[in-house]
């Protein structure tokens, strides 16, 4: 009984949870890059600590699966650091205006899957009914991603590739339509147990 906390504790610090924790680190620090004075280096930056943030959602999951190294505080904790990510540099990205207009639902639907797939998550959890990610949530996942690391680019990647803020609008579309595919896919999936005693 002694050896648990201790054993608990240094699985909370390996590598996986590692970079979990530097992913919800990083988000700060983008955020705060973000609403620099418009300077082509504070947009770099941004998108350099965003894109690094981006990486660590990738290596923590398999370094976790190929070093038998899961833990219930990083299956929690990674899909929150996900949307904190997310979220943030979505809300930013429409207050500093490089999401304005029409575009600005495809942040809204974005969000507020996100919003919908926790609750679910979180509903099923209690009845230990898991909620797996599909092929097509990878897909709209690694669009959203790119999709918003083009737009932190901004102006100062449309200075070396014009229209960069444009295919940034254009895959953020595309991740809003899979986005609302996904949503009715998990909402399918969910039905049978939501309402259940």
């Amino acid at each position: 009984m002694v050896n648990a906390p201790a054993s608990s504790a240094s699985h909370n610090w390996n590598l996986p949870n590692l970079l979990t924790y530097a992913r919800v680190a990083a988000v700060p620090l983008v955020v705060v890059f973000l609403l620099w004075p418009t300077v082509a280096w504070a947009r770099w930056t941004a998108l350099a600590i965003y894109v690094l943030a981006a990486v660590t959602d990738f290596f923590d999951g398999y370094f976790a699966r190929a070093w038998a190294q899961q833990s219930s505080l990083g299956r929690m904790l990674d899909p929150i650091a996900d949307k904190l990510l997310v979220s943030a540099a979505l809300l930013v990205l429409a207050a500093d205006g490089a999401i304005a207009g029409a575009s600005l639902w495809a942040a809204i639907i974005i969000l507020c899957r996100e919003i919908l797939v926790s609750g679910l998550r979180e509903y099923l959890a209690e009845l230990r009914v898991p909620l797996p990610v599909t092929k097509v949530a990878k897909w709209k996942t690694a669009a959203q991603m790119t999709a918003i690391g083009f737009l932190i680019a901004g102006p100062a990647g449309d200075a070396v590739l014009p229209g960069a803020s444009l295919i940034g609008v254009a895959l953020l579309w595309i991740a809003a339509i899979l986005t609302l595919y996904t949503g009715w896919d998990y909402m399918k999936a969910s039905l049978r147990h939501v309402g259940g005693g």
